[in-house]
């Protein structure tokens, strides 16, 4: 399990990419394709296209970390395949992860008091 900050900004690439590269092609691919920064400190994940792996990259600080799951049993949830990027907060994320599915995750309107009591 990952532990990300709520405030945090994840990326997916919604199209499958190739998981013979590693962080340095994974970089590559976001500086390139994404015209994104992989040392942003955002999240980015990346999708096989069998459905059932998922990569992620992260810049933590101190270097380039890259974690990966492969579900034994399902694939995971995931948008349509199409060009481009789409974000999830870091609950949506960890459904993802969990393979749940992370449409039906959603934050709570939570308005705040107008006075103490």
């Amino acid at each position: 399990m990952i532990a990300l900050p709520a405030g945090i900004r994840v990326v997916v690439t919604t199209r499958p990419v190739d998981f013979r590269k590693g962080m340095d092609g994974l970089a590559a691919l976001v500086q390139q394709s994404l015209a994104m920064s992989p040392f942003s400190g955002d999240v980015f994940v990346f999708r096989s296209r069998r459905a059932d792996r998922v990569r992620i990259l992260v810049w933590d600080g101190t270097g380039l970390v890259l974690y990966q799951k492969r579900l034994e049993a399902g694939r995971f949830v995931w948008p349509a395949v199409a060009d481009g990027t789409m974000t999830l907060t870091a609950a949506q994320l960890s459904a993802l992860l969990d393979g749940v599915n992370w449409r039906r995750v959603k934050a709570l309107q939570v308005v705040p008091p107008a006075k103490a009591c």
